[in-house]
């Protein structure tokens, strides 16, 4: 069972078999706590293995979802979650692109990941996002170029809940140490900017929620 670094456990998933493995992550668990930014630790699937407070705060207002919370799977939540352009900015071409590039990657590396295959049948059961994942996305990695897609060293807009950091940028960094890749997991943190402009919570709230799984970067395809 996967559990969060603040002591809250999650759903049940995989964790490693042995003792040593698992004592690792309990230790993992406390240094990721005593990190000030934003840090998780994901499996191959983007299943969340580890997070800490900073993680959980940044999310806290997004709304509950039945298999898209940041804290369950963080694909599926910058995919499918309605609230994620209140959290994550520009979200489609910024957050979502991206990560559809590396679920690309990984579904030629797990193929027949059960996690894997249900994500794709989400994509799928969306007219438009299935447009983004066959059609758009070759399109959009030639135009911005490969470095686009990268997690790591990656510049991304926020829009922090707390106003002291507000619609802020954050750079994302692979802090993946050798114990943790050979489990399979990688380590993510959102090393966070001062903040651009205040983002006051009526604004906050106010924003519109978008329709889950639609991106109006890619043209729907034609009847």
């Amino acid at each position: 069972m996967a559990f969060q670094a603040g002591g809250q456990w999650s759903v049940p998933r995989p964790v490693p078999e042995s003792l040593e493995a698992q004592a690792y992550l309990q230790d993992y668990a406390t240094l990721l706590e005593a990190v000030s930014f934003p840090s998780v630790v994901l499996d191959h699937g983007w299943d969340v293995v580890l997070t800490n407070t900073a993680f959980e705060t940044l999310f806290r207002g997004v709304g509950p979802h039945p298999t898209a919370m940041p804290g369950d799977n963080f694909l599926r939540f910058v995919l499918f979650h309605p609230d994620a352009n209140t959290v994550l900015g520009e979200h489609e071409s910024r957050w979502c692109l991206p990560m559809l590039a590396h679920f690309a990657a990984a579904v030629e590396r797990h193929g027949h990941d059960h996690g894997l295959q249900s994500i794709r049948r989400d994509i799928a059961q969306d007219p438009i996002m299935e447009a983004a994942y066959r059609q758009g996305l070759p399109h959009w990695i030639r135009a911005v170029g490969e470095q686009a897609v990268e997690h790591d060293g990656a510049v991304r807009p926020l829009l922090h809940p707390d106003p002291r950091w507000g619609a802020t940028d954050c750079r994302v960094v692979d802090e993946t140490p050798r114990t943790l890749r050979e489990m399979g997991y990688t380590r993510l943190t959102l090393v966070l900017r001062p903040a651009r402009r205040p983002a006051p919570a009526v604004r906050r709230a106010q924003r519109p929620r978008r329709a889950a799984g639609h991106l109006s970067v890619v043209a729907a395809p034609e009847a």
